[in-house]
């Protein structure tokens, strides 16, 4: 397992011009008021619980997956069907008008910019029902992902039926769209694509095992040389990093695509944290972005070293006592809970050594 740190010797960055680049939202749940712009290929959020970490990243996937998936393929519904369907299904309300921040005469607003394209806007208030209108003059045609804390694999076939045949609440379209971009084939030619050495790399971390799908038995296992493991004796931080190795390896991630991560964390090891975040930093130079909601002071602080160490601008988002501003990582560590927390703690043990 290779041991460096250093971020991996990958082509230089280039950039769609159909990545997110401001947005604002007004009365979405817990978030009054959030916007943000000049956003970049690596953007993070940070606040304490209940703040909105995951409205927002909720929200912009489902504004984007109105542009990749209107009009494509088979699909004949309007802008307005697929984002009306997209937030429902996402947060899963008994009204979309429920999804209104509590109060009176609110109503929510909604602008997300992606370069070169004119914003998508929406609003509506607490009586909406199930219909947002919506126009869109352009789509995207690459792929974004919502990773989600919980991995999926060991779940699959109960999130699909629950998703796409009873049709009922439980788990959201995060993690039924995350289900079906999973059992996309693979592609012949498996070395044809500008992402396939972040692939590489990610199987790496856990000296070349990979999570593999076996179509006659509609089941997921893990492979390590010629060893193979039931996924659910898989330890959750093999699944999680096979989870984004999938998605490279058949090709429903490519250079331009967006990946929300609420947690990335979540299970895994600080060393295998640091790793992951150095594969993150070369996807981004490759072109795809990236949207990180955490808790972790290691997330933090290794995003912060790669902002400093190259000159990498990565715009935060904090939230403080319910207000949200905008800052950068390149100008220094944010003053946030997470850090101060981690400074009170290791006062205390100076104060006890």
């Amino acid at each position: 397992m290779p041991q460096s740190q250093e971020p991996l010797p990958l082509s230089p960055q280039k950039v769609d011009n159909k990545m997110i680049q401001a947005f604002e939202f007004n009365n979405l749940g817990p978030l009054e008021k959030v916007a943000a712009e000049n956003l970049g290929q690596i953007n993070l959020i940070i606040g304490p619980n209940s703040s909105g970490k995951t409205w927002l990243m909720k929200a912009l996937y489902a504004a984007v997956r109105t542009l990749e998936e209107t009009g494509r393929g088979d699909d004949r519904r309007s802008a307005s069907e697929v984002l009306s369907e997209k937030l429902y299904w996402t947060f899963q309300p008994d009204k979309l008008g429920d999804i209104v921040t509590k109060g009176k005469s609110k109503k929510l607003s909604a602008s997300v910019t992606l370069k070169d394209l004119p914003p998508i806007t929406f609003g509506f208030g607490p009586d909406t029902t199930k219909q947002v209108d919506v126009e869109i003059s352009e789509r995207r045609s690459a792929n974004s992902i919502f990773l989600p804390p919980k991995e999926v694999l060991s779940l699959d076939k109960i999130i699909f039926q629950m998703a796409y045949q009873d049709r009922v609440f439980g788990f959201d379209s995060t993690y039924s769209d995350l289900v079906v971009a999973l059992q996309k084939q693979m592609p012949a030619d498996k070395s044809n694509s500008a992402l396939s050495q972040t692939s590489q790399q990610l199987e790496s971390m856990f000296d070349g095992g990979r999570i593999e799908y076996d179509r006659q038995r509609s089941e997921w296992f893990y492979k390590h040389k010629k060893a193979r493991y039931s996924i659910n004796a898989t330890a959750e931080g093999v699944k999680k990093i096979g989870i984004l190795d999938t998605l490279i390896r058949n090709g429903f991630l490519t250079e331009n695509s967006i990946i929300f991560i609420d947690e990335p964390e979540s299970a895994l090891h600080p060393t295998a944290i640091t790793k992951l975040f150095n594969i993150i930093d070369a996807l981004a130079r490759l072109g795809v972005q990236f949207f990180i909601a955490s808790h972790s002071y290691f997330v933090v602080k290794k995003l912060y070293i790669m902002a400093q160490r190259e000159e990498m601008d990565i715009p935060v988002m904090i939230c403080t006592d319910g207000q949200w501003q905008q800052t950068s990582l390149n100008e220094g560590m944010p003053d946030n809970e997470i850090i101060n927390e981690s400074i009170r703690l290791f006062e205390q043990e100076i104060g006890v050594a």
